[in-house]
């Protein structure tokens, strides 16, 4: 298990309450898994919109469980931003 820190940006940090917050996980899937749990409601609605950069990576069109995670990295949330 790899341990590191998810970022939440405009609506998903207002969703979750936090800025930021650690993750525990394997994968992407486990840690998005781990922030539904923390968060109920509206997060949950706000991370279907959301892409993903994993350690400056862009998740893009991978399988959130595909999505390794490195110990120390860092999970970007990024909900869709208005006027591009």
């Amino acid at each position: 298990m790899a341990v590191g820190t998810i970022r939440y940006w405009a609506a998903a940090r207002a969703a979750a309450g936090v800025a930021e917050e650690p993750y525990t996980a394997e994968s992407l899937a486990e840690a998005l898994d781990g922030a539904r749990v923390r968060h109920p409601g509206e997060l949950t609605r706000v991370l279907q919109r959301c892409s993903f950069i994993v350690d400056g990576d862009p998740v893009g069109t991978r399988g959130h469980e595909t999505v390794r995670l490195a110990e120390g990295g860092t999970v970007e949330v990024l909900p869709p931003f208005a006027g591009g």
